[in-house]
């Protein structure tokens, strides 16, 4: 049987399973449901990236060793542990969306996207992981028709979860509780940019950079930038270099939920289910 047409993507006959179990540490019960809303796979998500939070952070306190993969970029326990959580909890929940998650992909484990699938980083910026920085993300995003839909950004080092659901408004979760997010008005004193914190050298981004009336420059890793645009402390994020789709997907629907929108150089959307799941260098921006 074919799955439901996923436009305009109001609701879903996919059956959510109860009492799913992902790992010694992390439990999570969904209630018994045949009809998910974007706002049930928004939850799933969000609960997702709190519990493989919740895993990423436990690694940290444990001790963990640098591996190597095939590309020489760096992994570790935590991204394998994050990712077999999250990939266990959709498939169970949702089956019939297939999921892209890196480090099966890494792994040699591609699945057919087809029209609509998961995007999952387990554990974006591992790289700070391992530097004992807090700017790494978990990212699971939904992508229907080469957009995203929804999606859910946990930082775990921060207690928080950034989450929305393009044109349905954007928020954030942490210990204050949860509160709704938008993009700001760029000030009348410049920019504020974020840019990655492996390319706050490159003299190609501060060429890039001069033409626009920059105040404030800030390089970190992660997705974390894109919720920087999100939650309106700051105005405008270039991506020059190289990034897959599991880097951006969930990211960039938090940030378009808020108001915000990314965008490739020649100013076209940028869309997912590539080949080779490859971004071309891309801007995102807050308020336009």
């Amino acid at each position: 049987m074919e799955p439901p047409a996923f436009e305009p993507l109001k609701q879903f006959n996919y059956t959510m399973h109860a009492h799913l179990v992902f790992s010694k540490r992390s439990r999570i019960t969904f209630v018994m449901t045949t009809l998910l809303t974007e706002p049930d796979l928004l939850d799933l998500a969000v609960r997702l990236a709190e519990a493989a939070g919740a895993e990423i952070l436990a690694v940290r306190r444990d001790g963990f060793v640098i591996d190597r993969k095939d590309d020489q970029s760096p992994v570790t326990v935590a991204d394998t542990r994050a990712e077999q959580l999250i990939v266990a909890g959709l498939r169970e929940a949702t089956p019939d969306i297939p999921v892209i998650a890196e480090e099966e992909v890494a792994a040699g484990r591609i699945t057919d996207p087809g029209n609509h699938f998961w995007l999952v980083d387990p554990l974006d910026g591992t790289r700070e992981f391992a530097a004992g920085r807090g700017e790494f993300s978990v990212n699971i995003g939904l992508i229907i028709s080469g957009q995203v839909k929804l999606g859910a950004v946990g930082a775990p080092a921060e207690g928080r979860v950034y989450a929305g659901i393009v044109g349905q408004g954007a928020h954030v979760t942490d210990a204050m509780g949860r509160r709704p997010i938008h993009v700001r008005t760029v000030p009348e004193e410049g920019m504020t940019v974020f840019a990655s914190r492996h390319y706050a050298n490159d003299p190609v981004l501060a060429r890039y950079l001069s033409r626009f009336k920059v105040a404030h420059l800030t390089n970190i890793g992660s997705a974390l930038k894109f919720c920087r645009l999100a939650e309106g402390r700051a105005d405008f994020y270039p991506r020059l270099g190289r990034t897959m789709e599991w880097d951006t997907g969930a990211p960039q629907a938090v940030l378009e939920a808020a108001g915000g929108r990314v965008v490739t150089f020649d100013g076209r959307p940028l869309h997912y289910g590539k080949p080779g799941f490859e971004n071309p260098p891309f801007l995102c921006f807050g308020a336009s």
